[in-house]
């Protein structure tokens, strides 16, 4: 979990993504929220910035209710991503040092919902979350290593 109230104490990681979001919802958004739910699950962060140290910083998104309603149309659109996992108390938007920001906590998913994949393509629409970047599943880039940690992650959560 994160404490909002010490956010420049955090960093991206494997659990951790922020996006800047001022020119509104990322598309980058859909790569994440199927790396998280296809690893251990994690957090996204809208309005947030890294700067050079790594540390994160909210910067104040001017309509946070306008981005949350552009995600959930995405969320639960199937040629968008393949299953909206998210609960109720999944997205919030959160006033960090005067500044309004959107969490959105990503689990991992379960079943039928596994392995999690955008735009409708399960073959090259799948991500999974290693450090702090997303990666195709079936990416080449990938190494054995990583493929391997990639299974291994699955059998931790």
């Amino acid at each position: 979990m994160i404490d909002l109230s010490k956010l420049d104490k955090h960093r991206e990681t494997d659990r951790i993504e922020a996006k800047r979001a001022l020119g509104g919802l990322p598309e980058s958004i859909w790569e994440t929220y199927s790396a998280f739910a296809n690893t251990r699950g994690g957090t996204i962060l809208l309005g947030v910035e890294e700067y050079g140290d790594k540390s994160l910083h909210p910067i104040d998104i001017a309509y946070p209710e306008e981005m949350v309603a552009e995600f959930l149309v995405g969320l639960n659109d199937k040629k968008r991503v393949s299953a909206n996992i998210l609960g109720a108390d999944d997205i919030s938007i959160e006033l960090v040092d005067g500044k309004r920001i959107i969490v959105i906590r990503v689990p991992s998913a379960e079943g039928d919902d596994y392995p999690v994949y955008i735009n409708g393509d399960p073959i090259n629409g799948a991500y999974v979350r290693i450090g702090e970047a997303d990666h195709k599943i079936n990416s080449a880039s990938l190494s054995a290593a990583e493929l391997a940690a990639i299974d291994s992650i699955r059998r931790e959560k």
